[in-house]
Order: structure tokens, then C-alpha cells, then sequence
């Protein structure tokens, strides 16, 4: 079985009518959204729930430990998309014989549900056939955490 980390990020952000602002619910009920449709099951667990801006060290670590100490060898990480590139690269430091891939949103699940569905779908999917290593799968590009980088001038992903 394939667990999901959500940690949080765009992916997951809900609109506050009274305050007038997006924000990071502290719960999983996005992602179960989407997989409620899936044929197989996954395992949700929520970890951090913050925006990928106001992550820090310490949280990376923990996402890190949690990941090492995993049954599981294949491993999707919901994650803003702002940071993904530093938290991949944390537990990619980790040399663990897992596959990890982040995926996230752009757009909020509950603003758009197509881009975090179709992410959080390829990512998945990605999971389940690539090899051992970390990946980020976004926005159909998908490839080693090292390889594909958000491009924020154009506000899309792409391979360096």
C-alpha cells in the first residue's frame, strides 16, 4: 500500500469567508477527496500542515523521520510547491531504497480541483512503477527531486 504524507501547502488551502484569506486546514479531507475515487487504497497521514513557506528545519527533519520509519517503500508527499525542492532534497539525503515523490498544487484543491487531482493522481501513479529515489511529479512534468524545479517567472514546473 502507497502512504501519502500531507503536509500541507496550496494543495490543501481553503477560503475563510469571514477573514477573507486562504488557509492551510489541519486535516486531510482534500486528499480524501481525491483518492475516494482511486480502485486501490492508500494510507493518509497527516504530518505537518503549513504552508511550504513557513516550513522550517525542524519540520523537514521530522517529515524526514517519519519517512525513514516507514513500512511502507513507496511513499507520496503532498507538499507546497514553493519549498518541495529543499524538502525532496532532505530526504533524498537520507539514501533510503524508497520510492518518495512530492507532489502538490498550484491551485487549491477547493478553488480548482483539476490540477491537485490530476497531480496527486500521476503522482501516484508514478509511485507505483518508478524505482527507488526521490522524485517531484507536477503539472505532467515528472523526474528525479534534482531535475525538475518550479520555474516561478512562468508559474509552471519544467526539467533543468
Amino acid at each position: 500500500m502507497i502512504a501519502i504524507y500531507n503536509t500541507g501547502g496550496t494543495f490543501n488551502k481553503c477560503y475563510d469567508p469571514l477573514k477573507g484569506e486562504l488557509f492551510v486546514p489541519h486535516d486531510n479531507t482534500a486528499i480524501e477527496a481525491v483518492v475516494a475515487t482511486f480502485a486501490e487504497a492508500v494510507e493518509i497521514k497527516g504530518i505537518i500542515y503549513k504552508d511550504s513557506l513557513e516550513m522550517d528545519d525542524a519540520d523537514r527533519s521530522l517529515l524526514c523521520e517519519r519517512i525513514a520509519s516507514d513500512q511502507a517503500d513507496r511513499i507520496v508527499v503532498v507538499h507546497g510547491t514553493d519549498t518541495m525542492n529543499q524538502s525532496a532534497s532532505a530526504v533524498a539525503s537520507l539514501k533510503l531504497d524508497k520510492t518518495v515523490v512530492f507532489t502538490g498544487a498550484m491551485v487549491p484543491f477547493w478553488v480548482d480541483t483539476i490540477e491537485a487531482t490530476a497531480n496527486l493522481a500521476m503522482a501516484l501513479g508514478y509511485a507505483r512503477n518508478a524505482e527507488a529515489g526521490v522524485y517531484i511529479v507536477m503539472q505532467g512534468v515528472c523526474g528525479t527531486y534534482d531535475t525538475v524545479v518550479k520555474n516561478r517567472e512562468v508559474g509552471k514546473f519544467e526539467h533543468v
